[in-house]
Order: structure tokens, then sequence, then C-alpha cells
């Protein structure tokens, strides 16, 4: 086909093709069929984007424009993503299968994200200390961390660009944004608002590609100072073997088996809610999915049916449509991932509730599916499939309960529903996980930081603190005396 959608990346301000003519086609989840194309980084690529930000960054259209006009490039770039949302939220529904509901919704509130930062641009302060020396006044100022390398996943990647895109912005870094080979549209559609917007060239740079001619040669490249990536955990391993390379600062936002703990004094109806929330919104395609349903024994059975009945409602379907509640999974290997999974969970003693395949229609579908676990190993409890696959197990005490939520490699999000305050901070503040939504799930603010622990990754985004990630702290030292320096030969 000759006549499909073909995007360019954007480097140093203007828009072109790959040098290597390297072009890859993307697939529409909902129809299997190609429905656009894409210029894809080679190496020299990669080189060009980076040194355009090396170059911006100490250029004086960037380097000296104020704090607050650094603000005012953001809200810029917040009103033409809130005037932008609905194309950007078809694109992205277009090439990963989320709903559009969901992403035209999420990428207005995105808008937010960068409205927060804009706020926070003329906000970075520094200090004057009141250092132990005498005739020294002492002070401190944050700067610019330098180049930054954002690798971007598919899925919520309006979001997760704006949690990366906004501070370095705000803190006047300038930044090579990676969008993944994988449903990158939205992410080089994006690129057209940031021109518009009117940053200097080379602040911000958009790239696709693969590993090897673009990944790779970006978080290993030497003029990196900053990586912020959002992935998996074995391709995290890869970026920090690569930032071995240039000693970059590096956060990683990845994974998780988040726990959803129910108590048997929980309402039913918001617990059975969060638990579709976090398992068949986004059709289980989130970092935050609560695939892990741990519930107290009593209430198991009269959880279990209110889900099914619940869940006899939800409407599988074309992810343009606004009556759908499910959509297609952005790849066929998610698929098969959850297909091979459920037939180890079976062989584990798990009993499928209900769902548990793959709808006999063209595209991705998979329908959502409940999964009742024998025990704390079975593989739909461990595994991440990225998919609407949400496993129940019953514990009878509390102890038990936060025991089975802690026993995870993951530690990103968790949820607990308890009517009892005192139990709510309890187990709250003994869970290992990054965030706690307490009778409540998947919601976020920029204003509120989130992470994980362990193969959850370590750093924060969003929020105050996050912009801190972005700068690099000087201090100066100012002699006040009117005598000399004295004594070389001794440390003041």
């Amino acid at each position: 086909m000759t006549d499909l959608p073909h995007y360019p990346l954007y480097i140093d301000g203007a828009f072109c093709e790959g040098s290597a003519a390297q072009v890859m086609r993307s697939q529409n989840p909902a129809s299997g069929e190609d429905w656009a194309s894409f210029a894809c980084a080679a190496p020299r690529d990669v080189d060009r984007a980076v040194c355009a930000a090396r170059r911006a960054l100490d250029a004086p259209e960037w380097r000296d424009l104020s704090q607050t006009a650094r603000g005012k490039l953001l809200y810029r770039l917040a009103d033409l993503v809130e005037a932008n949302a609905q194309v950007l939220g078809r694109l992205e529904t277009t090439d990963s299968g989320k709903l559009l509901a969901e992403t035209a919704s999420q990428t207005a509130y995105v808008a937010d994200y960068y409205r927060y930062y804009a706020g926070l641009a003329d906000k970075i302060e520094g200090a004057v200390l009141p250092i132990d020396k005498p005739d020294m006044h002492v002070f401190t100022r944050p700067l610019p961390i330098g180049v930054v390398a954002a690798v971007v996943p598919w899925n919520a990647q309006m979001f997760l660009t704006a949690t990366k895109l906004g501070p370095a912005l705000a803190a006047g870094c300038t930044v090579v944004l990676k969008a993944s080979e994988v449903a990158p549209v939205p992410m080089l559609e994006f690129a057209r608002l940031i021109h518009e917007a009117g940053f200097p060239p080379g602040v911000v740079s958009v790239i696709t590609g693969d590993a090897k001619g673009c990944a790779i040669p970006l978080t290993s490249h030497p003029d990196v100072d900053r990586i912020a990536f959002t992935g998996g955990p074995d391709t995290a391993r890869h970026v920090i073997r690569n930032s071995a390379e240039n000693f970059a600062v590096t956060t990683l936002e990845l994974g998780g088996k988040s726990p959803i703990l129910v108590f048997e004094d929980a309402d039913l109806d918001g617990a059975a809610n969060a638990l579709i929330a976090g398992n068949f919104g986004a059709s289980g395609q989130s970092c935050v999915a609560g695939s892990r349903g741990l519930v107290q024994r009593s209430i198991f059975e009269a959880l279990v049916t209110k889900i099914t009945e619940k869940a006899q409602g939800i409407i599988v379907g074309d992810p343009l449509d606004t009556s759908s509640h499910m959509g297609p999974l952005c790849t066929r290997a998610q698929v098969d991932l959850i297909a091979k999974t459920l037939s180890e969970a079976q062989a584990q003693g798990a009993i499928l509730r209900f769902g548990g395949a793959a709808l006999e229609r063209a595209g991705n579908y998979m329908a959502p599916t409940l999964v009742e676990c024998a025990s704390p190993e079975t593989a739909t409890l461990t595994t991440e499939m990225f998919g609407p696959v949400m496993s129940l197990l019953p514990f009878d005490i509390e102890e038990e309960a936060i025991a089975l939520a802690n026993d995870s490699l993951y530690g990103l999000g968790s949820g607990v529903f308890t009517q009892n305050l005192a139990r709510a901070h309890r187990v709250s503040g003994r869970l290992r996980a990054g965030i706690c939504w307490v009778n409540t799930y998947r919601a976020i603010s920029p204003i509120a930081p989130f992470g994980g622990f362990g193969d959850s990754g370590y750093g924060r985004e969003a929020g105050m603190e996050a912009i801190k990630d972005y700068t690099r702290t000087r201090t100066t030292w100012i002699n006040t005396s009117a005598e000399p320096m004295a004594n070389p030969f001794v440390m003041r």
C-alpha cells in the first residue's frame, strides 16, 4: 500500500526522514491491518538529535531565556495539547487500540501536567547558606542537568511523556524524546505541537526506531546527561548498562503486579469496580494494573459474584466506538503470552471463572478474564501479561494479606479496601509499593508523584519533587573580606 499516512522524525526543529531511509509500518490492533508508516532513526540521526540538544542547551535562545519565559512556552504547549486532544486521542486509539474515550480525555488532562510545570518553572529556587566561616557569602543555585533522553512506551504515551518533558523543560534542560517503535504515531504528531509552541530548534527532538539503530545509540550517547525511562525491567537492564558509557543519571518507571487487598468490611460494589478498573480498564494495559486481587475468604464468593455480574455488561469492541468498554490489545504477542500464562495457571490448579480466550474476530481482542488462584505461585499472579486478566487469591487474616501483597519482585501500585480507618492506615503503611490507593484505584494528578520499588524501578515522576531530578546544584563561595586570601596550603 502506498497511500498510508506517513510520519517523519523531528530533529533540530525540522521534520525529516531517517538517514538510512528505514521506514516501518504501524498496525491497527482493531483490524490487524497496516494503517500508517513512519520514519526510523539511524545512529547518525540519534547523534544529530543529541548534538542539537547539546548546542541548544548552551545557545542564548534557550540558555538566557528567563524561567518565567520558559513557563510561558509550556503554557502554550499545554493549550495546544488541550486543543488537539481529540486528534491525538484518535491517532493513539488507531495506533494502540486503547479506547478513544480514554485517550482523548487523558490527553486533555495531560495539558494540566504541562501547566503544573509551567507554574513551577520560576519557582526553582536556590538558598543562601548560614555558613560556619567568617567573611564568606555562600549560596546555591539549581542548574539544568543537561541533555535528557526520555524513553516512552506505547501505552499512556502522552501522559508518560508529560511527566518527563514537563519538568525537564521547566528546569531548562533539552530533550531527545524516543517514542516506542510500537505505535509511535501520536508522539510523532505531538512533535508538530512542540514546533508550533515555539521552542527553539534542538530543545526538543522526537525520534523513534529499533534498539540497534535508535535506543542503544541514544542511551549510551556521551552527551546525554540524564535518562528517563519507562518500560519493562528487561529493557531497563540494558538501559542501565548503556548508561555506564556516559554516567547519565537514570530513573526507571517499570512494570508491576500490583495487589488490591479487599477486607471483609469493604464496600463490595466499590471493591468490585476497583478490581474491574484495575484489570479491565485500558484492557489491562497499565503498569499499575491491580492484577493481584487478595480477598478475605469470608467475602470471596460474594465478591466473585459481584464482579461476574458487572463483567457481563462489559462491551469489547471497536475502540473508536463510544459504547465500547474494552478495545483490542496493542500486539498479538500480548494475546499469545496471556494464553500461555493461563494454561500454566490451570495446570497449577487455577480455575477460570469467566473469559480466558481471544475473541474470534479480526484484531487482537481478548475477553475479560477472571482467575481463581490456588496459591501465590500461580502463574497469573507472578507474570505481568499486560492484558485483561484478573487473578484473585483468598486470605484469612490481615498479616497474611500484607505478606502476600509484599511477596513480589515488583512494588509500583497497590490498593486497600476497608471501612476501618485504623486498618487503612496500618496496612497502607506496610505495603512495599510506591503508590497506595485506599477505597479507590487508578487515580492520577500532576501534583502527586508516582514510582516504584524493586523491579518496578526507582525515581519519581510528577509532583514537585520530580523537577529536582532535572537539576544539579551549584554552590558558589564569595570571599567578602577586604583581606587577600591567606595561607594557600591550609584548607579554609
